[in-house]
């Protein structure tokens, strides 16, 4: 436990600094320390804080020490940024976490070679991949689909593994394939032909965006009740702003300097991953940190705050608002603190029959 609280401290901190570069870039007053990271939202956000999570969890899992370098390597990137480092020591960093995140995922498939594990060390390719196109050009604009790949395809191979449980046809596994197979090929041909390759890239999003809809466990686990539903919830909400961004994408909101762009990275980085953080937050968390987090129907507040003010956001940019962009902004920012509040709160109430005499409590 020791050996992994540097890390989720590290990760926190670039998901804070993160989240108030994001406000200085839609003209919010923050920190003048954390206002000169507004450039760095991206590196910060996913390979920082998501790729130090990821990693950590996957190290975890792995029960190998060396796999923790991919972790401390990603929380490193985060803080030499916040530092002010010169970007070539983040750029190291995050390739590092990345190459040990790979062979940790490769181990894993020579181990249990299945479709998701091959689907998760794809993903954890798709972040080196990024990394590197971020230290060879310099330009995070190269780098964004292939780290929106490594989350993406992250989520999707983990959602993979559940279906197991599913009596599945061979087509719909070859439908999984071609479309995380699109997902990489769209990636790979924005490099040299933006428009074409990140049109693939889209049809490819709203092609697995359709495809968990329709073959996910959580369309069955959203008649359960508790934890159980709230999970599959936040999963089919989010299925669906993948899909939101992957009609966008084919409209061309996916190209630098659309006007849309904003709408459609948010709807997948906010609206489809984020929503993957909250629904699996009260598993994960106790896996990482080996305390007890319960359940309470109060984690539906900030889903759907969440959800709402990305409904505002999308409105502002659809409308070419900017003020109600801004705001939107704000309340996004603020659903990831109460979030956060709700957690450390949860936490509390998890450890309070070991304090205090046992009584009976409801949530």
């Amino acid at each position: 436990m020791s050996a992994r609280l540097p890390w989720l401290g590290l990760a926190a901190l670039s998901l804070l600094c993160g989240a108030l570069a994001g406000l200085a870039r839609l003209g919010w007053a923050v920190p003048a320390a954390t206002a000169a990271l507004a450039g760095w939202h991206g590196a910060l956000m996913i390979g920082a804080f998501f790729g130090g999570v990821i990693s950590l969890e996957r190290a975890v899992a792995l029960n190998r020490r060396w796999a923790l370098l991919a972790p401390a390597a990603a929380g490193l990137s985060g803080l030499s940024l916040i530092a002010g480092l010169p970007p070539p020591a983040a750029q190291w960093l995050q390739t590092l976490a990345s190459v040990v995140l790979l062979a940790g995922g490769v181990q894993v498939l020579r181990r249990q070679p299945a479709a998701f594990t091959l689907t998760l060390a794809a993903a954890a390719l798709c972040w080196l991949i990024g990394s590197l196109a971020w230290l060879l050009g310099g330009d995070l604009q190269a780098a964004i689909p292939w780290w929106l790949a490594f989350l993406i395809l992250t989520i999707a191979g983990e959602r993979l593994e559940l279906t197991r449980l599913l009596p599945l046809a061979p087509s719909a596994r070859r439908g999984f394939a071609l479309a995380a197979l699109a997902l990489c090929g769209g990636a790979a041909l924005s490099l040299w032909r933006p428009d074409a390759g990140l049109r693939l890239y889209a049809a490819a999003l709203l092609a697995l965006a359709v495809w968990l809809l329709r073959h996910d466990i959580a369309r069955r686990n959203a008649r359960q009740r508790g934890l159980t539903r709230y999970i599959a919830v936040a999963l089919l909400c989010g299925y669906g702003w993948l899909a939101v961004t992957g009609a966008l994408g084919l409209a061309g909101a996916l190209l630098p300097g659309h006007p849309w762009r904003d709408a459609a990275l948010h709807a997948a980085g906010l609206g489809f991953v984020f929503s993957m953080v909250f629904g699996h937050a009260p598993i994960i968390i106790p896996a990482l940190t080996r305390l007890k987090l319960p359940y309470r129907p109060l984690f539906y507040a900030p889903l759907a705050a969440l959800h709402l003010s990305l409904l505002l956001r999308l409105y502002g940019m659809l409308d070419g608002a900017f003020a109600w962009r801004r705001a939107a902004g704000l309340l996004n920012a603020l659903t990831l603190l109460f979030f956060v509040i709700l957690l450390l709160s949860s936490l509390r109430r998890g450890r309070a029959p070991a304090d205090r005499p046992r009584k009976e409590t409801t949530s």
